[in-house]
């Protein structure tokens, strides 16, 4: 390249429209082309249906039964609990060897 093509690019460069209008530009329209893929995302995942309780025995997950499980069964397990003594037990951390002797 010459000089004179040379001081162009450079001039063209520094101005105020190129320097901050143009990577503007470009993050709006590259931003839409991404949060595109990120929404298709959603819909495609969307339509997986979840596991019936037949499908789940026959991959051998046990799931309980729709109706199994109520707020007012959970609420009598809870009732009678004492919440007033407890005693915090330190749970063993994973570099911890467990000795089985």
């Amino acid at each position: 390249m010459t000089t004179s093509n040379l001081s162009a690019v450079t001039k063209f460069m520094k101005k105020r429209s190129v320097k901050f209008g143009l990577p503007f530009l470009l993050l709006m329209v590259g931003g839409s082309f991404g949060l595109r893929e990120f929404t298709s995302l959603r819909y495609k995942f969307s339509k997986v249906s979840p596991l019936s309780y037949e499908e789940s025995q026959k991959h051998g997950i046990e799931k309980k039964k729709p109706g199994e499980v109520t707020l007012e069964s959970e609420y009598e397990k809870i009732k009678n609990l004492d919440l007033d003594n407890w005693k915090q037990i330190r749970g063993p951390r994973p570099w911890e060897e467990k000795d089985e002797s």
